[in-house]
């Protein structure tokens, strides 16, 4: 009997999905002209038909007209020659142009067009990308499968709907990662539209075998039944759910024949641990993670707040400065977190991004046993490296740094640029190698990461801000403003305080540029302390 609740197994085509994997804002806006070019190819093509079968109705209809009076009196209609003339020739030559002009294939622009285009479509893995991505935003900003399906997300400018289908596609890419969970939220929302009468390609019996199923594995076995029992009232010949009918009734009986009270107290609890759809990658902080990027559970007391202040900051006297003092405003106590309001022109902004775009590519993190670079499931968005001897704005950004700090860049990381596209996200990190990472950095030879630089290069409609769950910290996107802190305390220990997540972007895109500042070069510029933690 068992297997008649497995093979639901077989619907789906096995995932192609990268984990984590979703594509930058700037690829989806030339997808946005590929498309429209297409649709445009598509309308000629249209015309092209048009045109064509204009031509064969007036070729009709003249026939028409013309056989119509000759088959009233055929004999005296031949009988003039020029009508036999005409006669023989239409039969002989007319028809054949016709045929052919039927034959035509006004298609091959079209197809043509599509066949260079396809190249750059996205596949099962983009598609799977983008469906996660909704999926990860629904969990982190606590919002309902109707609201997301409505489009009543804040800050939208193009509202837009999810169809019944659409809901039914993002139940079966959770279903394909044995979110079981997921998979009975959206498809409990594909049912509903279609029971509200939305006119569908997708039948309630498909959503009824996968969301009986779902909830089946969530232990809610009498949910479970119930709806098995509604897709028999639709389908009573349906070979699965009638194995699993009989399934369901076999295992219930047996639960009556068990001590009822321990069943059901592992039924609750069994049933309590999956309805909270915890992920198989779950980080012990997500709870704090997620609370902070919707600007909730924030610790900053009204007495620490007194003591943040803004102010005009020279950079220690440096001769850029003193006319023209940067705007220093005080973020965060501890760690201290300091925010430049300003300090990046959008002419620059627009520079770097255009430098960038064309590199892009999946966003890296250092692989603290091999030191080297690699993808990560917890970080998704896309980044390229830029180099101050490439463009004379980047080595100016650089010095602005280094003026602005007080410490030496020329041990730093090239300067990192990256866009974080809807869903875009980078989970808790520390950015500086711990203990147990002693050859995280051991290939750049110039120490930890001593200080972390992150200008933020476009403002987010919704989401997309940093984080600090360890402090209870948020620090909102602003377009032309940076963030700088410490990693570490001047005794070289690393600050645990310091670690941060990028959260999800919401609504919107999210252009960042961050500089990682080493140890080597800062020996008299940042001196050490004889205490740990200073």
């Amino acid at each position: 009997m068992i297997w008649c609740i497995l093979i639901i197994g077989i619907l789906l085509p096995q995932s192609l999905a990268h984990p984590g994997f979703f594509t930058s804002i700037g690829q989806m806006t030339d997808l946005i002209h590929t498309e429209k070019d297409l649709v445009t190819s598509l309308k000629d093509y249209i015309k092209a038909e048009e045109d064509k079968l204009e031509q064969i109705k007036k070729w009709a209809e003249k026939l028409d007209q013309l056989t119509s009076t000759a088959t009233k009196d055929p004999e005296g209609f031949v009988g003039h020659p020029v009508n036999a003339f005409k006669l023989m020739k239409r039969l002989n030559t007319e028809w054949s142009e016709l045929e052919n002009l039927i034959l035509k294939d006004m298609s091959d622009g079209f197809i043509s067009n599509l066949t260079i285009q396809r190249q750059y479509f996205p596949n099962d893995e983009d598609q799977v990308g983008a469906a996660k991505a909704l999926l990860r935003l629904q969990d982190t900003y606590n919002l309902d499968t109707d609201t997301i399906s409505k489009g009543n997300l804040p800050g939208v400018k193009h509202k837009s709907f999810l169809t019944a289908e659409d809901c039914f596609e993002l139940g079966k890419v959770a279903y394909t990662e044995a979110d079981y969970y997921h998979t009975e939220l959206w498809m409990d929302q594909a049912l509903r539209q279609l029971d509200e009468g939305e006119v569908s390609t997708i039948d309630k019996v498909s959503v009824l075998d996968y969301l009986s199923y779902a909830v089946y594995q969530q232990g809610d076995l009498d949910k479970a039944l119930l709806l098995t029992k509604k897709l028999l009232e639709l389908d009573p010949e349906h070979q699965r759910a009638n194995g699993n009918l009989k399934y369901f009734e076999y295992i219930m009986a047996k639960e009556k024949d068990v001590n009822k009270s321990a069943s059901d107290e592992q039924s609750d609890q069994k049933t309590t641990m999956k309805k909270k759809g915890i992920a198989v990658d779950y980080l012990p902080e997500r709870r704090k993670y997620e609370m902070l990027c919707r600007g909730e559970g924030i610790k900053m007391t009204p007495r620490r707040q007194k003591k943040l202040f803004c102010r005009y900051h020279d950079g220690n006297r440096n001769p850029k400065f003193i006319l023209a003092p940067a705007k220093q405003e005080d973020e965060w106590d501890k760690p201290r977190i300091i925010r430049f309001h300003d300090i990046i022109s959008d002419a620059e902004i627009e520079i770097v991004k255009d430098l960038a775009k064309p590199r892009l590519s999946r966003a890296t993190v250092h692989d603290p046993e091999t030191g080297k670079l690699t993808t990560a499931q917890y970080r998704v968005s896309k980044s390229a490296w830029l180099s101050g001897y490439e463009d004379p704005v980047v080595s100016r950004i650089n010095m602005r740094i280094q003026d602005l700090t007080g410490l030496d860049v020329s041990t730093a990381e090239e300067l990192q640029v990256a866009n974080y596209g809807v869903g875009g996200q980078y989970e808790p990190h520390f950015d500086f190698a711990r203990k147990d990472e002693p050859d995280a950095f051991k290939e750049l030879g110039t120490g930890n990461r001593i200080a972390t630089w992150l200008f933020y290069m476009s403002d987010v409609s919704a989401g997309g801000a940093t984080v600090f769950p360890e402090v209870g910290a948020s620090v909102w996107p602003k377009k032309g403003t940076a963030v700088f802190w410490y990693n570490l305390f001047a005794s070289g220990e690393g600050d645990y305080s310091t670690r941060h997540a990028a959260c999800p972007v919401l609504v919107g895109n999210k252009w960042v540029s961050n500089k990682w500042l080493h140890e080597r070069g800062q020996e008299f510029r940042r001196p050490c302390t004889l205490s740990e933690l200073e």
